[in-house]
């Protein structure tokens, strides 16, 4: 079936030369003098592209723009002295434009290209979806906390809401985030991650607002930052506690006007994007000592998310397992499974890593079970029990009192670093993090590692 071609154009004569033009490119051809008549024939009809006339006698081309291109690709037909109306018209989302009058080669190839490229967004888009469909969700389990989450997600998506996400290191709160954007009408936008630990105050500024150029040595052209790069998405700021006051009441001007300026620019810019902010660090006890801005803190605590740790939800730990399983591709070649004195030694585990560290014990158990089918318990590599690898891996911590989470964090990772010699790579395989989060905690916790020779 022929493409349909809609011209909107009040010059008759001009009408019916493009009409008959278009009609020999092999598509069908409906043509309009004037806005209202184009309304009744749109109300009946939906044709593929649109070319419209700038000026008609009872409306702006122009100001139609942003309605119409949510429906239809449109390219616009202006004259030479309304160029820049017809920039702003692309900006506004038109496809293209021509200036009148049109050249009869120009209009073929650029409604060519108006398909080729409304062609090229569908199959993206199609892709997109697809992918989406298939992309890792690791907020998967039965258990009442986790239940809980889903159900939070569900009635906070939809919403423009600030969200903080509160929970443990490697409780997957980016990937509630994520779910958050996909639940929500910016999933077909952007959505970008900051991890607040890795980058040094200026470096964090200049990344996240972006720079002009000549701002600082070095600055040789402008450079668009993250909340650019996230616009009409969502930007995801990991661990915000670890962020210094400069950048908080940066932040918290675009938290409350919506506005931000590049670094060496005198002119705000507009921020459409969704903030989410993920910590696994007591802001309320840092806005107490003064680490931590009341202000932004009241802002990001909105609305607030919190991930239960693993041991908090033990029946969702068969699960897990059983999707890092079925999702890694050695194991879908021969079908493995997970013996049940495995299973019970896996539930009894504490986990102090979280899902992360249950994704990485299960990944090498894959690898060391070979080509047999059932994971043993040999096969686990984890701290906190005895196994037939690691023999009394960790050792009772005895506190005076009730301790923070952050004391036992603290002594935990003295223990494994005074057993692996201060080797960080061990030390993060155990606890199921990353090396640069221990390097980091260690920074935190000023601790003195001396590895053997």
């Amino acid at each position: 079936m022929a493409r349909q071609i809609l011209i909107i154009e009040d010059d008759r004569i001009l009408n019916q030369l493009l009409s008959n033009q278009v009609r020999e490119f092999g598509y069908e051809v409906h043509g309009c003098l004037d806005w209202g008549e184009a309304t009744r024939y749109l109300e009946q009809s939906h044709p593929d592209l649109i070319l419209l006339d700038g000026c008609l006698p009872d409306a702006s081309g122009y100001d139609l723009i942003p309605n119409l291109v949510l429906e239809y690709p449109v390219i616009m037909l202006t004259a030479f002295g309304s160029v820049p109306q017809a920039v702003k018209a692309m900006r506004d989302g038109a496809s293209d434009y021509m200036i009148k009058p049109v050249s009869v080669d120009e209009l073929g190839l650029v409604i060519q290209r108006v398909f080729n490229t409304e062609a090229l967004r569908r199959d993206f888009s199609f892709c997109k979806k697809q992918l989406k469909k298939k992309s890792s969700n690791l907020l998967v389990g039965n258990s009442p906390g986790l239940t809980e989450v889903q159900d939070l997600l569900d009635a906070v998506a939809p919403s423009p809401m600030t969200v903080l996400i509160h929970g443990e290191s490697g409780v997957g709160k980016e990937l509630v985030a994520r779910e958050l954007h996909d639940r929500s009408d910016r999933a077909e936008k952007n959505f970008v991650a900051i991890d607040c630990c890795t980058l040094q105050e200026s470096l964090f500024e200049t990344e996240v607002f972006g720079h002009e150029k000549g701002a600082f040595t070095g600055a040789d052209r402008r450079k668009e930052g993250l909340i650019e790069a996230a616009e009409k998405g969502t930007l995801f700021l990991d661990e915000i506690g670890e962020i210094g006051p400069s950048i908080q009441a940066k932040l918290l001007r675009v938290l409350e006007t919506g506005q931000y300026r590049r670094v060496g620019s005198a002119r705000d810019l507009v921020a459409d994007v969704r903030i989410v902010a993920a910590t696994n660090r007591d802001l309320d006890e840092m806005v107490a000592e003064g680490k931590f801005r009341q202000d932004l803190f009241y802002r990001l605590n909105a609305f607030t998310l919190t991930v239960p740790p693993l041991r908090e939800r033990r029946e969702d730990i068969a699960v897990l397992a059983n999707y890092f399983i079925a999702n890694h591709g050695f194991s879908r070649r021969i079908h493995k499974r997970i013996s049940g004195p495995a299973l019970r030694k896996m539930v009894a585990y504490d986990w102090p890593g979280n899902v992360r560290e249950l994704r990485n014990v299960m990944e090498r158990a894959i690898i060391l079970s070979r080509d047999r089918r059932e994971i043993t318990i040999s096969d686990l590599a984890f701290c906190g029990q005895e196994t037939s690898s690691q023999k009394n891996c960790c050792t009772e911590f005895v506190f005076d009192s009730e301790p923070r989470m952050e004391e036992i964090e603290k002594h935990y990772l003295q223990q494994l670093l005074k057993k692996y010699s201060g080797h960080r790579g061990k030390v993060s395989q155990i606890m199921g993090i990353s090396e640069r989060s221990v390097y980091r905690m260690i920074q935190k916790y000023d601790l003195v590692t001396v590895k053997e020779e």
